[in-house]
């Protein structure tokens, strides 16, 4: 990674804002090699099993036969209730090797259990005799609901790390997908869902509180860059950093309450914004502020009335009013004006607007709309 950083120019990259490290080569194999033998094995899984009752396109062709042939004893046997456990099993098996963690992941929608029920899903909208309360329309999302959504939740128990940010960009975009399409329930009080969105945030408040930490020396003892002192802390300060992108990934999805109370209550205030207050005023402290501005939604700042900020950012901008005020008075007008606008971003328009009335800086009314 660090060579296809340099060689891409990524000169901006701070230790401790890589992803997760790779698997030693002898782990890798191993690994490897125990996925190919379980792969193996789930493919006699239905070697006696005639295709008529392993294939799910053939299973589910049989149904609609029925339902077109004999439509009041299959509405009888609510089949529509019955099909989703059915299925269970087999797609279960379709599913051993997938990971959504993985980048290269293969779209639900690309896989042949998906396009099988979609196809019958079809079939049923083609149906001359359908009806405007046919629950045939609901297996797929019941399907997702009963079988993807668990295995999710379990790689979020179990496997995900919430401070790689490749895994959390590939969960973030596959709930997404499912949320965002027509492929998830319409019973809004999903328990499966539910359960998942707790997990996520459960395993994103055990790493806030395992995974973080950033030690204070003292200030003789970091002054230079260049002791391992130094150099640890700014590491560990980054790693919280890329967590907090981590999280704040997941505005939209989770909860924001959750998510603000995880990023800024918990991450932001009781680690990173400690660690700011003790870096001396300069280029790096600016460049930490701006990174934890850069991490937050813009979302959360459309709608703020009274030129205020959110409650849970009050002390980082007070931390952004002292540092504009000591870069005036030490005649830093490019830096002064960089750290305004970080606090626009953040909605805190009255600091910056009696800053600039105090000051005097009329030719800086344009950035707050005035």
């Amino acid at each position: 990674r660090r060579q296809a950083r340099e060689r891409s120019g990524g000169a901006d990259h701070r230790e401790g804002m890589s992803s997760d490290d790779e698997l030693p080569p002898t782990e890798g194999d191993e690994f490897q090699k125990s996925k190919d033998n379980v792969l193996e094995d789930s493919k006699k899984v239905f070697e006696d099993v005639h295709a008529d009752f392993c294939d799910i396109r053939k299973i589910l062709l049989k149904f609609q036969e029925w339902k077109e042939k004999f439509p009041d004893s299959y509405c009888d046997a609510y089949i529509s209730f019955c099909l989703p456990k059915l299925l269970n099993p087999l797609i279960r098996v379709q599913l051993i090797s997938w990971n959504p963690l993985e980048q290269n992941l293969t779209e639900l929608e690309e896989m042949p259990w998906f396009r099988a029920i979609e196809e019958f899903s079809d079939a049923e909208n083609a149906s001359a005799s359908k009806k405007d309360d046919d629950h045939d329309q609901e297996v797929l999302p019941k399907v997702i609901e009963k079988t993807i959504l668990p295995k999710i939740t379990a790689f979020v128990k179990n496997v995900w790390d919430p401070l790689s940010t490749s895994q959390t960009k590939n969960l973030v975009q596959l709930c997404n997908n499912i949320f965002g399409k027509q492929v998830c329930s319409k019973n809004e009080s999903s328990r499966a869902r539910e359960d998942l969105m707790n997990t996520v945030v459960l395993r994103m408040k055990k790493s806030v509180e395992e995974d973080v930490f950033i030690p204070l020396y003292p200030k003789s003892t970091v002054e230079d860059k260049s002791s391992p002192c130094s150099k640890f802390q700014e590491r560990r300060f980054w790693s919280a950093v890329k967590l907090l992108s981590n999280v704040v990934l997941w505005d939209g999805i989770v909860q924001e309450d959750k998510v603000r109370d995880l990023g800024l209550s918990k991450l932001l205030n009781r680690y990173l914004l400690l660690n700011i207050l003790n870096t001396p005023l300069g280029p790096d402290n600016i460049e930490k502020c701006a990174k934890v501005v850069a991490c937050l939604p813009e979302r959360w700042f459309q709608d703020l009335k009274s030129g205020s900020t959110l409650p849970e950012l009050l002390n980082f901008c007070q931390h952004l009013l002292q540092c504009a005020r000591t870069l005036h008075r030490n005649n830093h007008s490019d830096e002064t004006e960089e750290v305004l606008l970080l606090l626009v971003k953040v909605g805190a328009l009255h600091i910056v607007e009696d800053f600039i009335e105090e000051h005097k800086l009329e030719h800086l009314k344009s950035m707050i709309g005035k």
